[in-house]
Formats: C-alpha cells, sequence, structure tokens
C-alpha cells in the first residue's frame, strides 16, 4: 500500500504493470479525486478507483461512475466494509489485466497479417462465402481460398468458429470496420502488385 504525498503526483508516478486500486477521496490536497479521475483517464492509465467523501452526493457519484470509478463510498464507513470493496477492485485490476494480455496476444497475431489477408478476414468473419469475397474483392475463389488459409494458420486457428471468436475478442476493444478502413487506400499508396494464387499454406 502506498500513499502519494498529494493527488497531482500519482499520475506522474503511476507505472502501468503495477498491479493495484486507487483509493481517492474527494477532497486532497492540491487537487480533488475527480480531477484526479480525469488525468488519469486523459493518459489513458486504467485502474480501478474507489471514491470516499464526506459531502457526496448522487450527481457526484453518478459523474465518477461514468468517467470510470468502481465504487463511491460515503464517510464514516466501517473498515471491514472498506476492505472488502478494496478487495473487489483489486480483483477487478487482475481481471481487467488478464484480458489486456488476451488482447495483446490477438494483437501480435493480426499483426502478422498483411492489407489482403485482414481485408479477406474481415469478410469472412462477417460470414461471406469464398465465391462471395471473390466477387466483392475482385479475387478469383481460388485467390481467396489461399488468403484464407493463410489467416486462419497466422491467427493459429483450425475452424471459422475459432477465427470469429479471436475477432470478437479484438472487436471488444476495437471495431471490426477497423480492420478494413483504408486499406484499399494503403494498397494503393504502396503500389502492390495485383493478387495471384500462392501456393496453399502448410498447417
Amino acid at each position: 500500500m502506498e500513499s502519494p504525498a498529494d493527488g497531482p503526483t500519482f499520475p506522474a508516478a503511476y507505472g502501468p504493470d503495477r498491479a493495484g486500486c486507487l483509493l481517492l477521496d474527494m477532497a486532497m490536497p492540491g487537487m480533488i479525486g475527480q480531477q484526479i479521475q480525469e488525468t488519469l483517464n486523459a493518459c489513458g492509465i486504467v485502474i480501478p478507483i474507489v471514491f470516499l467523501t464526506g459531502h457526496g452526493d448522487i450527481s457526484m457519484a453518478v459523474r465518477a461512475v461514468q468517467s470510470g470509478a468502481v465504487d463511491f463510498l460515503e464517510k464514516p464507513i466501517q473498515g471491514s466494509i472498506l476492505i472488502e470493496r478494496v478487495q473487489r477492485a483489486l480483483q477487478l485490476d487482475r481481471e481487467w489485466r488478464q484480458k489486456r494480455g488476451s488482447f495483446q496476444a490477438i494483437q501480435q497475431r493480426f499483426a502478422l497479417l498483411n492489407l489482403r489477408e485482414r481485408e479477406v478476414m474481415a469478410q469472412v468473419v462477417s460470414g461471406l462465402t469464398c465465391k462471395e469475397i471473390a466477387k466483392k474483392l475482385d479475387l478469383s475463389p481460388r485467390t481467396v481460398e489461399v488468403h484464407r488459409a493463410h489467416v486462419m494458420h497466422k491467427m493459429g486457428v483450425c475452424t471459422l468458429a475459432g477465427l470469429v471468436r479471436l475477432v470478437a475478442e479484438q472487436t471488444a476493444e476495437t471495431t471490426l470496420p477497423a480492420l478494413t478502413t483504408g486499406l484499399r487506400a494503403k494498397r494503393q499508396a504502396q503500389q502492390e502488385p495485383d493478387d495471384t494464387p500462392l501456393p496453399r499454406a502448410a498447417g
């Protein structure tokens, strides 16, 4: 357990690899708790926040929760209740870190895909057949099959259901259109050659 000297020093001193939660009082030296929360959000720092206040109201609690706080407690509060809420916040932090770890692993797999493979994957998980994708992307069905095989191999899945699951996990943080937005423009900028049938990926 650590107690920063004052509110403004915490965002700069916080290390994202450090597990934990943040217990904030609405009235703190130098910066109120909600200002610290706003600063953390602006910096992209994700940490469970439990607010304490001796003069809170419903609108204050609503703003705090809408901004990402996991709890809002009024003082005075029993020590056992405070400990229980902090433990719950710590559990949330563990769950969030686990999800971020899974998300980062999926992102690394996505990074292996070239532009065309991402384009084909987006169409595959939307439910289109190879013939439909070929018509939509102006490719031959054989070329689509090859790209699809490359996608399955690089993403480490053997079934369409497995691929859909990975994309669903990815799009829990982003959106599927992000996979295809700008791909045509990037392809033209990079002056990629026309697609030609490639050998089927092994495995």
